[in-house]
């Protein structure tokens, strides 16, 4: 790709096509590779941007990644405005220490476990976060930007949002798109395959609540490739972790029940970007951008609601291409998250 200038938006309906070829690449719960639930992603998520879907906490947004030069969609993220409701609950398993010993055979045992929670009002979360394979070592850390457009729009619209975010992260894949850990666990009790599984849940998660059994589940009975799972993210993962961990999330001991991947969470209000964001506009951020990079969001009342890009740290003329990409003049409020100093 010979273009250097992206931009971060609101998805709209024209990039249908794009998404899809995007959820081929991902193709997760959040962001399946499917396309009639794609096309009713993309309509809740233009209802939720515009505000006409309320209450906030049912809203989902989907963010693109463009390539200007090329008219290309190259990214994607989401943020989905709570993770539970009394019809669909957030449903994790929690880990947990058995501790056991014998004095008769003086032995000491400590037995990780699993246990089944439900959550009805849960926190917001971020998800469906995915760039194009060739463009992940791009030295304008795509990742990075189509990431932080979410939390740009949060801090934007902090009372739509809930006071924890959470992440669920992908463990290692196989090749043939199953799972070790569901197949060890969740299939006992459901007698679905991973995939059947999977699209089952992106409508409803009740079996996992109505079949799992609320006792503990204890990991030293699973195959050695199931436990290895737990907790654990797959490669193409790992750079969103870091990126997670150093902004404000933290472990917790929740793991996803359909494939042993960890959730992380944070305060929203603690997230890096979300306490950094202010409010200035681009003839005040000629000075601010000589030492330090930006990621800077304009928003709108209609579509397309959004736009936001990076500047990076050095001359003016950047901010005169951050107007042209943005289509506001310098007078004009935006909201800008410092990316950290010039290198």
């Amino acid at each position: 790709m010979t273009g250097e200038r992206f931009r971060v938006r609101a998805a709209r309906g024209e990039d249908f096509d794009a998404i899809v070829e995007l959820a081929r690449v991902l193709d997760t719960v959040n962001l399946p590779h499917d396309p009639a639930a794609l096309a009713e992603l993309l309509e809740r998520s233009e209802a939720s941007f515009s505000g006409r879907l309320e209450p906030p906490t049912d809203r989902v947004y989907v963010f693109v990644l463009e390539a200007v030069d090329e008219r290309r969609v190259v990214g994607a993220s989401m943020i989905i405005g709570q993770l539970g409701t009394r019809t669909s609950p957030y449903v994790y398993f929690e880990r947990a220490v058995d501790e056991r010993y014998s004095k008769t055979l003086g032995l000491h045992f400590r037995h990780e476990t699993l246990r089944i929670r439900h959550v009805y009002d849960g926190p917001t979360e971020i998800g469906g976060l995915v760039v194009l394979p060739e463009l992940r070592a791009h030295p304008a850390r795509l990742g990075r930007q189509v990431s932080y457009a979410r939390f740009a729009w949060m801090a934007a619209h902090r009372a739509d949002f809930r006071d924890e975010v959470l992440a669920e992260l992908l463990p290692p894949r196989r090749r043939d798109g199953g799972n070790d850990f569901w197949d060890a666990v969740g299939h006992r009790f459901t007698r679905l395959d991973y995939l059947e599984a999977d699209r089952l849940s992106r409508t409803s998660k009740d079996f996992i609540r109505e079949l799992f059994p609320e006792a503990e589940i204890h990991l030293s009975l699973l195959p050695p490739e199931a436990r290895a799972l737990v907790g654990k993210v797959g490669p193409a993962t790992e750079p969103a972790r870091a990126l997670l961990l150093s902004i404000g999330f933290e472990e917790t001991p929740r793991v996803d029940p359909f494939d042993g991947g960890p959730h992380l969470i944070a305060r929203t209000d603690a997230i890096v970007p979300i306490r950094g964001a202010i409010r200035t506009n681009l003839r005040e951020m000629r000075e601010l951008a000589s030492d330090t990079s930006w990621f800077v969001a304009h928003f709108v009342d209609s579509a397309p609601w959004m736009c936001a890009v990076r500047i990076p740290a050095g001359p003016g003329a950047r901010i005169d291409a951050a107007a042209r990409d943005l289509q506001i003049d310098e007078t004009i409020e935006v909201l800008a998250i410092p990316l950290g100093p010039r290198k």
